[in-house]
């Protein structure tokens, strides 16, 4: 069935990136054009307005000090009250000019005030001043006088108005402030809460879209990993989950036609190795008695007509003497070797040590005439059968005393600790083996050399493999060792020890 088209993760997270880009500018863009409003009522309310209130009063003194010159001449006549009259001139255009280039003629006051203080300087400073120096001090007339104060009293009204005004608008400029401040921290918290919004919803929708998608696909991968191999992977979410999705349950399926087709290999694997195993105990069985018969005939004709035949004779009969013993030490080694695994006995804890030094005292004669050393360092005790290790041991140190060279033999056994597994080392100074052979040498009646150099049946390394891994380990030549001959094997660490480990 075909699946329905869906949308790639890609463009949803594109999508996502590009919401959350969107809504990121338009937070900077809002905020940077509240700051600058902000910025504007600062400057308009610290550089403008200030500076204006003050340059506002340095009008106000400017025209007090022309008024105060005019009176003090006017009452002396002394010329230096002149200088503040004069002065306060100067001062008054500056500090007008000042004014308006900072707020502006703020509703006309300032022309207002320029017009009536050259108003009171031509009716009343100015006549006044004239008067004085043509008939001296106290001499202005009382209505010139009456007419100056009228005229100045209405400056006054206008410098307080004007002051008034830059103070409005300095309360003004205050508020635009506090308002423009208000207006940055509003849009702040508002961003900052609609972005919390935003990125928490686009984050619900990401796990609902994408993550819970792939956490149930990772589910359902974990029961079929567990070996639920007949539940059907079925994805959602977008359309590379889906796919994922798809590819995971072909596997599947591929695995359980493999299962399926492995499990009947198995079952024919084990019917034949069980039909092999039970046709080479009877056959080794049943080969005894007529074995025994041939060898016994053979050996009773060698000791009765031994020396009274010719000599090809004797020698006919010689081989078939040496043929029947050692047919059956063939038999016996393969009856051995069918036996491991398929008659099992209770595992105990075996001494290594102990089994090593009773294979030891079995060799004694061939050690003592081929002059050898068996050296053997502390070995562990472990969990199995004790007649199978030691056959592994027996092997392995016979080898070593039949393959040995031209130097008294010398077998090195040694254990040592790998986490849950011993390891064992079995070394010996003899003619090696070469490292092409090292798989060759562990499969039954395989042999290196012709029976007439080294005797034998080619079943003991054979047996040690089987041994061993019926026993949980592995065994193997080591080919990097240098001169002689080195096996390694591992056996588990016995139960009883890990249990005391884990206490520990």
């Amino acid at each position: 069935m075909k699946l329905p088209e869906r949308l790639p993760a890609s463009r949803l997270l594109i999508a996502i990136v590009t919401i959350l880009l969107a809504m990121t500018a338009a937070a900077i863009s809002s905020t940077v054009i509240a700051l600058d409003s902000l910025d504007d009522a600062r400057k308009q309310s610290i550089e403008r307005i200030a500076p204006a209130e003050r340059r506002a009063k340095d009008l106000s003194r400017a025209l007090l000090d022309q008024e105060t010159g005019v009176r003090g001449y006017v009452l002396t006549g002394e010329q230096g009250f002149l200088s503040p009259y004069l002065d306060g001139q100067t001062y008054q255009v500056q500090a007008e000019q000042a004014v308006t280039s900072l707020v502006g003629d703020v509703g006309g006051r300032v022309s207002r005030i320029d017009e009536l203080s050259r108003q009171w300087r031509a009716e009343y400073a100015e006549p006044v001043i004239a008067g004085t120096r043509q008939s001296g001090p106290g001499t202005a007339p009382g209505g010139a006088i009456d007419r100056g104060k009228t005229l100045f009293d209405q400056l006054r009204v206008e410098l307080d108005a004007l002051q008034v005004d830059i103070g409005n608008l300095g309360e003004t400029a205050r508020q635009d402030v506090e308002h423009a401040a208000k207006v940055v921290l509003w849009l702040v918290i508002g961003m900052g809460v609609l972005l919390v919004a935003v990125i928490g919803g686009l984050s619900l929708l990401l796990y609902r879209l994408l993550v819970a998608p792939l956490a149930e696909l990772a589910e359902q991968v974990r029961q079929v990993a567990s070996g639920d191999f007949e539940h059907e992977i079925d994805a959602h979410g977008p359309r590379e989950t889906v796919m994922l999705g798809e590819d995971v349950d072909a596997m599947r399926r591929r695995i359980l036609q493999e299962l399926a087709t492995l499990d009947a290999a198995s079952t024919e694997l084990q019917r034949s190795n069980s039909e092999l195993e039970q046709f080479a105990y009877v056959a080794s069985h049943d080969l005894q008695e007529p074995l025994r018969k041939v060898a016994s005939f053979c050996q009773l004709l060698q000791r009765r007509y031994g020396g009274k035949l010719d000599e090809r004779a004797d020698q006919y009969i010689e081989f078939a003497v040496d043929g029947a013993k050692r047919m059956q030490g063939l038999i016996n080694d393969l009856l051995a070797f069918s036996r491991v695994g398929r008659i099992t006995r209770e595992r105990t804890l075996v001494d290594l040590g102990e089994v090593v030094r009773q294979v030891v005292d079995s060799f004694s004669e061939r050690i003592e005439e081929t002059n050898a050393q068996v050296v053997a360092g502390e070995l562990p005790s472990v969990r199995g059968e004790a007649t199978l290790l030691s056959a592994v041991f027996q092997n392995l140190i016979s080898n070593a005393l039949k393959f040995r060279g031209s130097v008294d033999p010398v077998v090195n056994i040694e254990a040592e600790r790998d986490g849950d597994m011993w390891q064992f080392t079995v070394h010996d100074n003899g003619i090696g083996i070469e490292p092409e052979y090292a798989d060759r040498i562990f499969i039954i009646f395989q042999r290196l050399h012709p029976k007439d150099a080294y005797p034998g049946t080619g079943i003991g390394l054979a047996m040690c493999r089987k041994i061993v891994e019926y026993h949980g380990g592995t065994i193997w030549l080591k080919t990097d060792a240098g001169a002689g001959t080195t096996f390694q094997f591992t056996l588990p660490v016995a139960p009883e020890d890990l249990v005391e480990e884990t206490h520990e």
